[in-house]
């Protein structure tokens, strides 16, 4: 009976909200670990960890990034269609594609590291060498063996529909992976007083080790369920469909996944050869400044950005086979209901989140990291990079399990151009302005990612008759909300400042605000009818009974 309880299939609202809280969950263990580990390993370490941890996710976007997804979603199609063997062989030819592109990924990464090391210091001499830079690439390298074919477990899973084991997988490769980081580093560098690469390096192969840990367990659960995924929806004449076909069907839908995934990572792999060097030849910065500036923006900082990544994860991961169910019936009115709910629930989720990081950046990074020069002002304009970010991955994605491959790649490549072309350029420009010359860095990213969001959107009401004027409004009640919320917290500030210097204060004001600029936003929400109109009364009535229960 246990088994049937985490089995369960779900629809989207519930499944959005498992995945993201699976999601969430674990982005917040990757979050709150910074503090032990930022003391282990300071701002020098912290760029060390950034330079590793952008190359693996360039190329783990090339081994892996669409695997999940396209899985997830050839599987529902084929669940739709009640095409069993075909299902089934999905996953089989998913896992050999997986194994090669690991096994070909980290081969790669372990040649390259060297030149890709060369490349990212560019001659410039901070803290860290050419030597320790290649050193925490090779370690990482390893994780890129595995992720793959976790990824595969994890969209057969989701494929059909059953979205707690992967949210626990996650959680759990989190768990194990933040164990690993904590305890290695601890005795890395208080034990063994090892060097900091030799410490930055033990901390990051908590990486391979949460995914390991992470897929043995979803394969354990894979053999306990047979007879769950062995279901059929209703007895159907299937056609015999090649092996050469399916994986054909694997690469085409994985495929836009990849290139998404790649462009994302393109936008840290440009900061990551352009900040520390434009900073100190353009804006004058010297080198230890500037690489504490991009140790704050690579690693420190982004740590927040990803608690909004992970909102938008959960609600795509959901969003993916039930619109792909959707697609396939002919349902178009249910596309389009869909589509409007995914992204008036996004940005009624992250928006007030995103304003609430910002206004509170000051506590947020002292109770993390302690005192800092930039960090703070980094954080409380970073942190909208990480909104337009979730908003712009969600419309991606939309479009791509929508089949408008053109108008994905090509908001991708303007978004990209944008980022690529500005991001030196912007800096001298902010600098001359007298602002923070890593701002342009920021801005440079933010106009990249608002201008991919605005053709997506163009594409997606002129295509597929998008209910735009009913997320305008949505938006804009949202927005009305969010700005009564930033008002109350403003006069707030005036009778208990949010500026300190001790991480048990810090935590306190955190807690305070968090709770009134909450319980502000939530309570406009429910009167203007927002809640209602964008989880629907099921759901209402849902918490309603859960709350009468407890």
């Amino acid at each position: 009976m246990k088994k049937d309880i985490t089995m369960k299939k779900n629809n989207f609202v519930k499944g959005a909200f498992i995945t993201t809280f699976g999601i969430v969950l674990a982005k917040l263990l990757g979050a709150f670990y910074v503090i032990p580990f930022h003391s282990l390993i300071g701002d020098a370490g912290g760029a060390l960890f950034g330079y590793a941890y952008t190359i693996y996710t360039f190329f783990v976007s090339l081994a892996s990034a669409g695997i999940p997804l396209a899985i997830s979603k050839l599987v529902s199609e084929y669940q739709a269609l009640g095409y069993h063997n075909t299902k089934l062989r999905v996953f089989l030819l998913g896992k050999r594609l997986a194994l090669i592109m690991g096994a070909v990924s980290f081969v790669l990464v372990f040649l390259l590291a060297p030149f890709l090391a060369q490349w990212v210091l560019g001659g410039v001499h901070g803290v860290n060498s050419v030597k320790d830079v290649t050193f925490v690439i090779r370690v990482i390298g390893s994780a890129i063996v595995v992720v793959p074919i976790l990824g595969v477990y994890r969209g057969y899973f989701e494929g059909h529909r059953f979205m707690s084991p992967p949210s626990i997988s996650q959680v759990l490769e989190q768990i194990v992976r933040v164990f690993v980081i904590l305890f290695g580093t601890y005795v890395a560098v208080k034990v063994f007083h090892f060097n900091l690469s030799t410490s930055v390096g033990v901390a990051l192969f908590g990486a391979t080790i949460g995914a390991l840990i992470s897929y043995l367990y979803l394969v354990d659960k894979k053999l306990k369920n047979k007879a769950k995924f062995q279901e059929r929806l209703r007895p159907v004449n299937e056609p015999i469909v090649s092996n050469q076909l399916i994986f054909k069907k694997i690469i085409y839908y994985a495929l836009p996944f990849i290139v998404i995934d790649f462009f994302k990572s393109f936008y840290n792999f440009v900061d990551m050869v352009t900040v520390v060097k434009g900073l100190v030849n353009v804006a004058h910065y010297n080198p230890v400044d500037a690489e504490v500036i991009y140790s704050s923006l690579s690693t420190w900082a982004s740590k927040f950005n990803m608690m909004l990544s992970a909102i938008s994860s959960g609600v795509v991961v959901s969003l993916i086979p039930n619109l792909t169910d959707s697609l396939v019936k002919g349902r178009e009115k249910d596309i389009q209901k869909k589509v409007t709910q995914a992204i008036s629930l996004l940005i009624f989720l992250t928006l007030p989140m995103t304003l609430g990081i910002s206004f509170l950046s000051r506590p947020i990074w002292t109770l993390f990291y302690g005192d800092s020069l930039y960090g703070p002002s980094v954080l409380s304009y970073y942190i909208f990079v990480g909104f337009f970010s979730s908003l712009f991955v969600a419309l991606i994605m939309i479009l791509q399990t929508l089949k408008d491959y053109k108008a994905v790649f090509f908001s991708l490549f303007a978004g990209a151009f944008i980022k690529m072309f500005f991001n030196t350029s912007f800096i001298a420009v902010f600098d001359q302005m007298k602002f923070p010359a890593y701002y342009g860095v920021i801005s440079a990213t933010i106009v990249g990612y608002l201008c991919s969001i605005i053709l997506c959107i163009l594409v997606l009401k002129n295509k597929y008759n998008l209910h735009l004027e009913e997320i305008i409004k949505n938006i804009f009640d949202i927005l009305c909300g969010c700005i009564i919320m930033v008002f109350v917290l403003c006069l707030m500030k005036i009778f208990i400042s949010i500026t300190t210097s001790t991480r048990m204060l810090s935590f306190i004001i955190i807690l305070l605000y968090g709770i009134v600029g909450a319980c502000i936003y939530l309570i406009f929400a429910y009167q203007l009818g927002i809640i209602k109109k964008i989880f629907g009364n099921h759901m209402i009535q849902s918490f309603r009974k859960l709350i009468v229960r407890k």
